[in-house]
This record gives structure tokens, sequence and C-alpha cells, in this order.
């Protein structure tokens, strides 16, 4: 049976027990989706999982700011990575909030036609460069939490769907056709306008720490806090000179997409771990079968690949952030 999982076999979400039983509920009730693969992949690390949906949760979908706009700043996250599934997913979800027509135009490649919204998808494209999007940011300093959340929220996910998904969001590329994008976020508008509950889903993370300042004290901290020593526990799979060769390249990556013969990427029949991690951090889109089999022994188990993935993720994730919520000039009120 054909399934949106790459080297990865997760349980079937209604096998889910415990905390992952948990997220799946809440996911169902407040995205609209039952058991999405963008989730299921991390279910064997629940301790992945659930701050991968808290952060999504309460920035998009709980967080200050119109979700429309925020999900105009994750299509162009989502396109700056390369990451069509996503992309894909963008556009149905603009179809839920009702704004049928900004839907389209961006699954045409076209700008949007209100202002507002084409700064926000310039922004969103520009996050993936480091220190080419911070202040002053084209929404309002109190929705940054929400924005700047959602932002780093997929540039994540975006990550582990490339690196762990196949790129077709619904069989035989059907969401190329307008009538079922329009029909499939017909079918989530429900969920997706109904007012969330801010904090939420905190109560299904382990003693999560504040988080950043820049979440200004709103549960997107605590969500951002969880998700990043839960990935960056990942570095534990790889030695101390993988781990410094896997910092220095992404401190040193400048946004770019550089390709698969690069030097950035060591040989796979050398260190296969840090390939893996460091091809997920600036190009999963290019992890192939070969890479995963010269990595994956005996006692590798799903677990461990969601791990060390997630932590390659979220090491460019952190690159981003730390340029991104650096102030580089007077935010404008």
């Amino acid at each position: 049976m054909t399934t949106p999982f790459r080297h990865t076999e997760p349980l079937p979400p209604k096998s889910a027990t415990g905390r992952v039983a948990e997220v799946y509920e809440q996911i169902t009730r407040d995205f609209g989706i039952a058991g999405p693969p963008t989730f299921v992949v991390l279910s064997s690390a629940p301790e992945l999982l659930a701050p991968a949906w808290a952060l999504m949760r309460e920035s998009l979908i709980a967080g200050p700011g119109s979700r429309t706009g925020k999900e105009v700043a994750a299509f162009g996250v989502s396109a700056a990575n390369k990451c069509p599934f996503c992309v894909d997913a963008h556009t149905v979800l603009l179809h839920a909030t009702g704004d049928h027509a900004l839907a389209e135009r961006l699954a045409r490649g076209r700008e949007p036609e209100d202002a507002g919204h084409a700064r926000v998808l310039d922004w969103g494209r520009r996050t993936r460069v480091p220190g080419a999007a911070g202040e002053p940011y084209p929404f309002p300093r109190e929705e940054a939490p929400g924005y700047l959340g959602t932002a780093l929220a997929f540039h994540f996910i975006n990550r582990i769907v490339s690196a762990l998904l196949t790129e077709t969001l619904f069989p035989a590329d059907a969401q190329r056709l307008r009538p079922v994008r329009s029909l499939a976020g017909r079918s989530l508008s429900r969920a997706v306008r109904r007012p969330a509950v801010a904090g939420a889903s905190l109560a299904l993370l382990d003693d999560p720490g504040p988080g950043p300042e820049w979440a200004g004290g709103t549960a997107v901290g605590p969500a951002y806090a969880a998700l990043r020593s839960a990935a960056l526990a990942g570095a534990g799979l790889l030695d101390a000179d993988e781990q410094d060769l896997v910092r220095r390249a992404v401190g040193a990556w400048d946004g770019a997409h550089p390709p698969l013969a690069a030097d950035v990427f060591p040989d796979r029949r050398e260190r296969p771990g840090a390939r893996l991690a460091l091809l997920t951090a600036l190009a999963p889109y290019r992890i192939t079968d070969e890479d995963v089999a010269a990595w994956r022994r005996p006692e590798h188990t799903d677990h461990c690949l969601v791990h060390l993935v997630a932590y390659g993720a979220f090491a460019a994730v952190d690159r981003i952030e730390t340029a991104l919520s650096a102030p580089t000039a007077r935010q404008t009120p």
C-alpha cells in the first residue's frame, strides 16, 4: 500500500495511545484534519510531536494576527524552502479562510493584489536568508509572536516534510485542480474559522521554559522552547566532531540552496550522520534512500532517524531565529 511516508513506518493514528493520542485529538479538533502526515511522521518520538504541534497551534492557529496573513507568511516560507507539499497545503488552507481569490493567485504563482499581503509574502520568503527579514516587520508589533512563531514553525515543518514525506499532498496530484483545492479548503473552513483558546497545547509539554523574548509572554514562547530542547537533543546521535561540523556549516550558511555536490555535505561513506543532518538543515529535498541507508544501522530505529532529522531541521531554525529576532531597525508602531 502506498503511503506518504519515506524512510519511516509510523503507526496508524487509530493505534495511538497516551500523549500521542492526546495530540491527535487536539489536532483533529483545532486543525480540522485527522492524522495529518506532517505530524504522524513525528509520532515515533512523542517528545518531538507534542511541541511541534504546540508551536504551530499557538502561533498559526491561536496566536495574534489574522489567520489569512499568517497563512500567507507560511506560504512564503514554504516556497522559499522548496517544499511543494506545504505550499499546496497552505493554498488549501487559504481557501478554508474564505480568501479564495488570494489562494488562487498564489497557486498560479502571482503576487497578492492586497499590498499588505504582498509585503507579508515577501517577508515570509526572505526569512530563509539569515538577517534578511528582521525589523521593521510587515505586521503590527503586537502580532510578532504569531507571525514569527508561524515562520519558525514552518521552517521546521518544511524540513521534516521534505526529508520524510513524499511531495504529493493528494493522490494523483489532485491538488493541482482548482475545484479540488477549493473543495478541500471548504471542508476545513469550520475548524479554521473557529476561535482557538491560546495555550491549550501547553498541557501536552514536559516542563517547557518561558521561551525567547520575541514571543512576548505568549504561549508561543514555551512551545518554541520545548521544540528547541527536544529537537537539539538529537545531536547526541553524532559524535563531537560531527556536531562541530554541523554547527560550523549551518553557522556559515547564507540561506542559499546548495547543490548536492557542495563541499558542505560530507561523504556518506565517511560521516553519514552529519551528512543527513546537514542535508536536512540546508536542502532536505536532496536526501536519498542511499543517504539514509548509509547511516542507519540495526540499532537506529524510526525514533532515532526522526530525532536526527529534527536536529538538522532545528539547527537551521536556530540560525534563522537568531537573525530574524535581532533588532536591526526601529519597529514602526
